[in-house]
């Protein structure tokens, strides 16, 4: 036929635009989980070296602020002395209640007892909550906190936290004290008020000087 289009044996099918789009469209790789900071990283070798017991758990958030992006649930301050129960904790929080308990709380121990602290017992670490009567969230809103209510030695006694201690008990919790003042920037006990008549609580809080009552 004259003025007729010939078409080839095998034209090709033509496609609808969508469908081209997504087949000319380049694979979108997901985003990687954000690495662990150097400073972190270097915290957490600095525990391994100090012998403490801990793992490495997902992050943590919650409503009104609470945040913990790199917790560690740990179970030991260090070969010898147990955490309980387990505690979440950043890793800085970790490392001054180590050092407090594998130092100068170890020689506490030593001196008014003859004995090695067997096991650290907590009663408030991570947990989202505001300070007692305020809105402000607390320093355990951000694992960045631990309470401690008593120690047991090896040789089976139990050293509770209380402001009515007399005596060894009374001594060994007042070098604890004093020695947490220095690794720890917040440092409150029996005596500061009616929350803390039973327990001492330790922070890392940011100030320009401890504040140790």
């Amino acid at each position: 036929m004259v003025g007729a289009i010939e078409l080839p044996d095998h034209a090709p099918i033509p496609q609808r635009r969508a469908d081209a789009l997504r087949q000319e469209a380049p694979a979108v790789e997901k985003p990687a989980s954000p690495a662990t900071p150097a400073a972190e990283s270097a915290c957490r070798k600095e525990l391994r070296t100090l012998g403490i017991a801990f793992t490495a758990i997902s992050a943590m958030k919650a409503k009104g602020g609470c945040r913990l992006p790199y917790p560690l649930k740990v179970t030991a301050l260090s070969a010898k002395i147990r955490l309980q129960p387990a505690a979440v904790l950043n890793c800085r929080t970790a490392r001054a209640a180590a050092i407090l308990f594998q130092n100068k709380g170890a020689a506490a121990a030593k001196k008014h007892f003859e004995a090695r602290i067997a096991t650290v017992v907590h009663g408030s670490a991570y947990v989202c909550r505001p300070i007692n009567g305020m809105a402000k969230l607390s320093e355990h809103a951000y694992g960045n906190a631990l309470d401690i209510s008593a120690v047991e030695l090896s040789d089976g006694r139990r050293v509770e936290v209380s402001g009515k201690a007399k005596g060894a008990e009374g001594k060994f919790l007042a070098d604890i004290r004093t020695a947490a003042c220095g690794p720890f920037t917040t440092v409150l006990g029996p005596g500061t008020n009616a929350d803390h008549s039973n327990h001492f609580h330790f922070d890392l809080k940011k100030r320009r000087k401890p504040y140790c009552r």
